[in-house]
């Protein structure tokens, strides 16, 4: 081995290799001995909130004469109140859990005479979590006082065998007078790291279920604004069936891409929440499988009950996104139809207005050629009339010529030259 370590480390080792090493360790389980209270919270926090809460552990740590949490870390837990604390910190709640031995002769879920979570103590955030877990013996819940789930409300109650028959796990996912949910742990021969898995575990698939039911109430809230933006794409569809100009379809187009931004609005608002819904509801069921449930006594177990209660809860999530992205694609198609119906209109007005300029241009030409032949008549007027005054001026150089003879004789030579220069001009412009 030391000749190993002496080799690593002449190598270049990857900046997060002893992070991605440690993140399968990032939150442990403890041993936990028989019997135990637990009390368990989970509060949202907002990232603005985070700073807060990490400074308040910092202090309340050193007032018990315990370290406090690293910057980065994302669990630390001290020794208080005769127990143990264990703070944690997930992407958008955080848990503090404290555990401790039951005062002596105690009932389950009696009330407990020391806790952390006294006036001195501040939330983090909004409280959505409340458990209290006992952990306790077979003989402290004999069936001549009730059993074990004589703590219970019996119409609600789920109990379940779990960890190969050595547990007995019993709840009614109901709060108490305390506002806290009970979980009832009988230890059938549980080892101390069997103890703290299990408990981990319940705590989680508790926390965990609870705020996977965080996105119903967004989806019920979304039902009805989806149906109405559902029912305004189909009076719009139906308005384009017999649309006609480009002011009209213009209209309609600015209409649909108005149903697009507002649908991209909400899922986008939504689309955190729907996620960790799904992703909560998958680590519930990876706790359910990993406890190995059998029925006890013919009562409904732990995930047969959270699948009756949560699985609808999940569909009508899934049923939303479901709308939600058929709806897009059916408003794409609706806008892509329309940019085309438009896209002709235009190349349509484009045609016209090109044949309107093609006749405008024969029309100039016509006129052009009529200007250039009365532009030869005018020219060779002129020039005939220079050549009349020239022939009444011949006897200034003794010639005797006739000028109106001379002048007639003149005209077609001028018209023929005048018209010969006009049109080499117009083809020397052509070219």
């Amino acid at each position: 081995m030391a000749g190993e370590q002496k080799g690593l480390a002449g190598w270049l080792v990857h900046p997060m290799r002893a992070r991605v090493i440690g993140e399968v360790h990032a939150r442990p389980f403890r041993l936990i001995e028989t019997p135990r209270v637990v009390l368990h919270y989970a509060f949202m926090t907002p990232p603005a909130a985070v700073a807060a809460d990490r400074a308040f552990l910092t202090e309340f740590c050193r007032a018990h004469g315990e370290p406090g949490p690293d910057s980065d870390a994302s669990l630390h837990q001290i020794r208080v109140a005769g127990g143990t604390l264990r703070w944690e910190r997930h992407s958008e709640f955080t848990t503090y859990t404290f555990d401790a031995p039951p005062d002596p002769g105690a009932r389950p879920f009696a009330s407990l005479g020391r806790d952390p979570f006294g006036l001195g103590f501040r939330p983090p955030g909004e409280m959505l979590v409340a458990t209290r877990l006992d952990l306790v013996a077979e003989s402290a819940v004999p069936e001549t006082a009730g059993g074990p789930l004589a703590f219970f409300e019996e119409v609600w109650v789920s109990a379940s065998t779990v960890v190969d028959g050595t547990a007995l796990i019993v709840t009614d996912f109901r709060a108490d007078g305390d506002g806290r949910t009970r979980i009832l742990i009988v230890d059938r021969g549980l080892h101390a790291r069997q103890s703290g898995a299990l408990v981990q575990r319940l705590l989680e698939i508790e926390t965990y279920r609870t705020f996977a039911m965080l996105g119903l109430p967004e989806a019920q809230r979304l039902g009805p604004l989806v149906a109405d933006i559902e029912q305004r794409l189909l009076e719009n569809t139906e308005a384009l069936r017999t649309s006609h100009g480009l002011s009209r379809n213009r209209e309609l187009l600015g209409e649909l891409t108005r149903l697009s931004a507002e649908l991209e609005a909400l899922a986008a608002a939504t689309a955190f929440r729907f996620g960790a819904s799904r992703a909560y509801d998958e680590i519930v069921r990876l706790r359910l499988d990993a406890i190995r449930e059998e029925t006890y006594e013919g009562y409904s177990t732990w995930g047969a009950f959270l699948t009756r209660r949560t699985a609808p809860a999940m569909r009508t999530l899934r049923a939303i996104q479901d709308r939600q992205g058929d709806l897009a694609i059916r408003l794409g198609r609706a806008g892509d139809l329309l940019r085309t119906r438009i896209d002709v209109e235009l190349e349509e007005q484009n045609r016209d207005l090109l044949d309107s300029m093609n006749r405008r241009a024969r029309l100039q030409l016509r006129l052009q050629q009529t200007v250039e032949g009365l532009s030869v008549a005018a020219v060779s007027y002129y020039i005939v009339g220079l050549v009349g005054y020239l022939a009444k001026g011949g006897k200034l150089f003794h010639l005797e010529v006739d000028p109106g003879i001379l002048t007639a004789a003149a005209v077609p030579l001028v018209i023929a030259f005048v018209w010969w220069t006009v049109r080499r001009i117009r083809k020397h412009h052509d070219e």
